[in-house]
């Protein structure tokens, strides 16, 4: 986890102190473009991308000199993700990062040529971006976001701190391919936890609202978020939906968590973002996407809220929080 000085010093950029390492044998400026379906203003997404930005700095690329890097930021409009893909695929770069499924479906409409890194996806096999994890065969590789045991293991944390926790309300994206397996994933573990699964599919802030607000008073409810553009750049509002109607919640990154939710466990997403940098690094340096194997997640993180769990009336077992990584107060 990036600290705070670490993150100011991030934004004064301090490019000129890393040595020019870059690959000797080609003195051309690499040009890189970024195609991430947040907003601009998401400090959370701001913040990895200075973390990408940062090791290609430590991977020798110096911007301005070396690379020059084409940031298009979507604010999770599916409209604007499409427009800002063809702007990016028409300027040519040398390689892409596609920052979660919509920005690689996006790109992948419009290019087979463009070498893509990827990060914030789920399942890129169900996806349809790539033929296999060792070997993805296109021009698609990157970082998975999920396993295929994430399912059962959001359930047992409802068991664990919620244990008369009935019935799941899994909000998601119906448009996003890994939000769709990952309903699989947690339909598949749901009979083990005696736990009935319900979809809400949502596509704006308005349909979170009704969604959240349809279900407040009903008992033994809890609320299990997948990650997707709209359920990030909304996530203020589902927090404090949640809250407001006492709805034990899960999670699938620390920053939900950070931000007032109750229980966050997931990918460090932040390692990602260094390891697309290597990736990017590699192609740049000649490496071909369909040879570069897909990383799978191996760090998780549980984080719990203490005051999330006052705020709905819950307590949370010790044994629980000895296991948690990190315990907000």
């Amino acid at each position: 986890m990036i600290g705070r000085r670490d993150f100011i010093t991030l934004l004064g950029g301090a490019a000129a102190a890393w040595p020019v390492t870059a690959w000797a044998q080609d003195d051309r400026v690499r040009r890189i473009g970024v195609l991430n379906a947040l907003a601009e203003d998401d400090p959370e997404a701001k913040l990895r991308v200075l973390i990408f930005q940062r090791r290609l700095r430590e991977l020798g690329w110096i911007e301005g000199r070396t690379i020059q890097i084409e940031h298009r930021w979507c604010g999770g409009n599916p409209e604007q993700i499409r427009s800002d893909a063809e702007k990016l695929v028409a300027s040519k770069p040398d390689a892409a990062l596609a920052i979660t499924t919509p920005a690689v479906l996006a790109l992948l409409q419009l290019t087979r040529s463009l070498p893509i890194v990827f990060t914030n996806v789920g399942d890129p096999i169900d996806s349809g971006f790539v033929e296999s994890l060792a070997r993805p065969g296109g021009n698609v590789t990157g970082i998975a976001t999920f396993v295929n045991t994430m399912g059962g293991k959001w359930l047992e944390l409802f068991k664990e701190v919620a244990p008369r926790t009935t019935r799941v309300i899994v909000l998601l994206n119906p448009d996003n391919p890994t939000s769709r397996g990952v309903l699989r994933s947690i339909e598949a573990a749901a009979p083990s936890f005696m736990i009935a699964i319900d979809a809400a599919r949502v596509r704006s802030a308005g349909e979170i609202e009704r969604a959240l607000d349809g279900i407040a008073r009903e008992r033994g409810i809890g609320l299990l978020v997948v990650p997707d553009p709209v359920t990030v750049a909304n996530r203020a509002l589902i927090i404090g939906l949640a809250a407001q109607h006492h709805i034990p919640a899960v999670y699938p990154f620390r920053y939900f968590a950070s931000s007032g939710g109750l229980i966050s466990y997931g990918t460090a997403s932040e390692e990602q973002y260094r390891q697309a940098a290597l990736y990017i690094d590699r192609i740049l340096k000649g490496a071909n996407p369909s040879e570069l194997p897909v990383q799978q997640p191996s760090k998780f993180e549980l984080v719990v809220n203490l005051k999330a769990a006052k705020m709905i009336g819950l307590t949370v077992p010790e044994s629980f929080l000895v296991r948690a990584d990190e315990v907000l107060e």
